[in-house]
């Protein structure tokens, strides 16, 4: 069980694996009010980094599940590193149906919500490890604006024009489930670049490093697509941000 090859390759070297920077992480877990002791799950946790930051400077206590072997390693790593350990745990697994038999103060996905089909399965899913009166996390692409064209949502790496709202039209769907919206922290431009541009650097280092490998002309044929093709659409057109909910 993993994710595909290309992303254990590409953001190996991320701390984040989405378009946060550590200063946008840790606005949203400040802006939560977090208790010391609030034990939080985290599906889709890749290196931990939520989790482990927070279990620091809130005390909070967790556990991460993520299909990367490599970026679940890497979380207990910096859970070691940042004197954490006992607080936090990272289960290597599928965080797809996953639900916890110990409910939790926050339960969050920032950024797969594929694991429930899309925002509303994600949401359900969540609801079902959530203590009363908890705070749901979801992180969650919206349109900047709305492209043109399908081939420019296409240029997004979005499916079509449908895969994602604009920003009020996002925040309108979760009021519709039931939800009350209670904080939002949202990528911007410098953030967007971070997490993207950060990628071209580890392939090119990986593809220096491993000349025979199979994934090499893959890894290649991205880097030298990626910049242009991230510049022209998805830093143009595609918003990113983690919004707080609780049930009604």
């Amino acid at each position: 069980m993993d994710i595909p090859r290309i992303f254990n390759i590409s953001e190996s070297a991320h701390r984040i694996h989405n378009p946060f920077t550590p200063e946008k992480l840790a606005t949203l877990g400040a802006s939560l009010r977090l208790a010391p002791g609030t034990r939080i799950l985290d599906l889709g946790s890749g290196s931990g980094e939520m989790l482990c930051t927070w279990a620091r400077d809130y005390k909070i206590t967790g556990t991460g599940v993520d299909m990367s072997s490599l970026f679940t390693q890497q979380a207990k790593l910096r859970a070691e590193e940042l004197g954490v350990y006992g607080q936090v745990e990272f289960i290597h697994g599928d965080a797809a149906g996953y639900v916890s038999e110990e409910k939790a103060g926050v339960t969050a996905c920032l950024g797969a919500t594929w694991i429930g089909g899309g925002v509303v399965g994600t949401v359900n899913l969540l609801k079902q490890s959530l203590s009363s009166g908890g705070i749901i996390l979801i992180g969650e692409p919206y349109w900047l604006r709305l492209p043109p064209s399908e081939e420019v949502a296409k240029g997004c790496l979005a499916g079509s024009i449908a895969d994602f709202l604009t920003l009020p039209e996002l925040l309108a769907s979760f009021s519709r489930l039931g939800c009350d919206i209670v904080e939002m922290v949202l990528a911007d431009q410098d953030s967007w670049d971070r997490y993207e541009a950060a990628k071209w650097l580890t392939m090119r280092r990986w593809l220096e490093e491993n000349p025979k490998d199979e994934m090499t002309k893959g890894v290649r044929a991205q880097l030298d697509t990626e910049p242009v093709r991230y510049a022209t659409y998805t830093r143009e057109y595609l918003g990113w941000g983690v919004f707080a909910l609780m049930l009604r």
